[in-house]
């Protein structure tokens, strides 16, 4: 009865129905929240990130463009929470199998060469993940050359 109460009085005062799009436990909002984690851990959010990070979790999890703003939001702010990586590789280790970790994995790359320049702490985020996610380092490095392949040369990116 209290949480009743509670929902309406939320849902009249700020339009909130308490449902929440992206579940603590969603395998989208933790890998979200593990490419945001790279693109602020060099402390500047490049555009070409940004940009990046939005392309990808739209195109892999087909979200409308409401859906991604709410989707990074949420990471965002799970990430600024998080006190290690260990939270979002649980759940990715739980729900996605080998080849979901793999395409986790690759995204991160995508992520790192958007800027054009791969930051030793991006490099060894990924690869602690990896090594979270059960992804060996062959495979790490597999996907790092793919992506490094067509990824854009330092200073392409403005």
């Amino acid at each position: 009865m209290l949480n009743a109460l509670k929902s309406f009085v939320r849902e009249i005062t700020f339009g909130d129905d308490g449902k929440k799009t992206f579940e603590e436990d969603d395998k989208r909002l933790a890998a979200a929240a593990l490419l945001f984690h790279l693109i602020d851990i060099d402390g500047i959010i490049e555009d070409s990130e940004s940009e990046k990070l939005r392309q990808i979790l739209q195109s892999r999890y087909e979200l409308t463009d409401k859906e991604t703003t709410e989707l990074i939001a949420a990471a965002k702010q799970r990430d600024e929470e998080a006190v290690d990586l260990y939270g979002f590789t649980s759940v990715l280790k739980r729900t996605t199998d080998e080849a979901e970790r793999l395409a986790i994995v690759e995204m991160m790359w995508e992520i790192v060469y958007a800027d054009g320049h791969v930051h030793e702490f991006e490099d060894n985020t990924i690869w602690r993940v990896a090594e979270l996610l059960g992804v060996s380092t062959r495979d790490r490095m597999n996907l790092r050359h793919k992506v490094a392949q067509t990824a854009p040369e330092e200073g392409e990116t403005d």
